[in-house]
């Protein structure tokens, strides 16, 4: 019962965090390629 209760907890945690992260990630993707793209390219 409470690890049920628990894992629905956590996938929904996670769903949050992904969804909050998203805009940070994409931001940082364009200022970071942005940055990135002037100076020596890393892969």
């Amino acid at each position: 019962m409470f690890r049920a209760i628990a894992d629905i907890l956590r996938q929904i945690g996670g769903a949050i965090a992904t969804v909050v992260t998203l805009p940070f990630r994409a931001l940082a993707r364009l200022f970071g390629g942005a940055s990135s793209s002037t100076r020596s390219r890393r892969v």
